[in-house]
């Protein structure tokens, strides 16, 4: 198992391009567990993510080869859109990093798999039954404006 950490600022300029960094890097690894923390140093105050995964094999890669949004059909993509403005809205009001709500990756495959409830929410890649507890009937809300 390999680890790598992530600092995430807070700052506009930053705060974007190191998520998209964070994120790339997700999508080309197997993740087996993540932890974040806040710190505050006096003058920097970031996010802190530490991440411990496992390289992918090639066979991994082909088969979990996670859609892009040019991938997406244009219905897909306004639900995708609908999504992405629902958590980076839920996580300005928590104070958190985007990230830590679900990836974009997360947000694809529900745009894809266009679920109609709980337990088929819960089956979408990513979607444990935490995740699914936490943000489900928001999600699901979402879906269901469409």
């Amino acid at each position: 198992m390999n680890i790598r950490v992530f600092n995430i600022r807070l700052s506009k300029e930053f705060c974007i391009v190191d998520q998209n960094r964070m994120n790339e890097f997700l999508d080309s690894v197997e993740v087996k567990l993540t932890s974040t923390n806040f710190v505050t140093t006096g003058t920097n105050d970031y996010w802190s993510a530490v991440v411990f995964y496992d390289l992918k094999t090639k066979t991994e890669k082909s088969k979990e080869d996670k859609s892009t949004f040019e991938d997406l059909s244009e219905y897909e993509k306004e639900i995708f859109s609908a999504l992405k403005q629902w958590r980076n809205d839920l996580a300005k009001d928590l104070g958190w990093s985007a990230f830590r709500i679900c990836h974009n990756a997360h947000l694809l495959a529900i745009a894809e798999a266009k679920p109609q409830s709980i337990v088929e929410l819960i089956q979408v890649k990513g979607f444990g039954e935490v995740r699914t507890e936490k943000y489900g009937e928001a999600i699901l809300a979402v879906l269901n404006a469409f």
